[in-house]
């Protein structure tokens, strides 16, 4: 089958469980390291999905890369060609499909339950829960739901912590796709940004990485369930395209 097609937009933010996921499962992926200066497709001719991971940086900040990556978002979504984003990511996609992004009113960053607002909508990806689930968060800004999306979790913090088009698109504010290793590495980087938050949502980094192991397992659970969804609606074609 043709490849998934996942944005990089900073070294430290890798694709991370998402990639240990499709290569468990035979799929086969081609990163594009927006921050290495790689080129940007101009088509998705060849492409079964399209990945978005993180950053630093916001989407309304004047970047070169934003402009045609929220028209290839808009084209894919136009094709059915299934777009997932992770925090970054789903702002770009939020974008590109007709919301906004902006200031988060409480900043988050650590571990935090999030909480499925519509179970009809929210079923395919995550199953029949109603309990509140673990998730990663690092983010000071945050969408609004674009139109004709449906806004299927909510943390504590922050109202909208995920949306779906039909059942072949999903934006994400919070991490589902971190790891041990992505963790300790956020948690050297950020230690300044946290250290100057007085934010009620931001954890220290000890109490970050206390427990890992049984966090991101639980974090693992609720990827499996919305990667497992995603993957369905790639486009399954041979490299010849029959």
């Amino acid at each position: 089958m043709h490849p998934v097609l996942i944005f990089r937009h900073s070294p430290t933010e890798g694709p991370g469980y998402f990639t240990t996921f499709l290569d468990r499962h035979g799929i086969p992926w081609q990163l594009v390291r927006i921050d290495a200066g790689d080129a940007i497709p101009k088509t998705l001719n060849g492409i079964s999905g399209v990945c978005l991971m993180g950053g630093p940086m916001s989407v309304n900040d004047d970047l070169p890369w934003i402009p045609p990556v929220l028209t290839l978002i808009r084209q894919a979504v136009a094709a059915d060609i299934p777009v997932i984003g992770h925090c970054l990511g789903g702002q770009l996609m939020a974008r590109a499909l007709g919301g906004t992004v902006g200031p988060t009113p409480i900043k988050e960053i650590g571990w935090g339950d999030v909480c499925v607002t519509d179970p009809n909508a929210a079923r395919p990806w995550l199953g029949d829960t109603t309990q509140p689930m673990t998730a990663f968060h690092w983010h000071g800004e945050t969408f609004t739901v674009p139109p004709g999306a449906v806004r299927i979790l909510e943390s504590a913090y922050c109202a909208n912590q995920a949306y779906v088009l039909n059942e072949r698109h999903i934006g994400m504010q919070c991490h589902v796709e971190m790891t041990p290793e992505l963790i300790a590495n956020w948690c050297e980087n950020g230690a300044d940004e946290i250290s100057a938050s007085d934010s009620p949502g931001v954890q220290s980094p000890d109490l970050i990485q206390a427990d890992i192991a049984s966090h991101t397992a639980q974090l693992h659970n609720v990827a499996d369930k919305i990667y497992s969804l995603w993957i369905q609606g790639l486009r399954r074609l041979s490299p010849a395209g029959s």
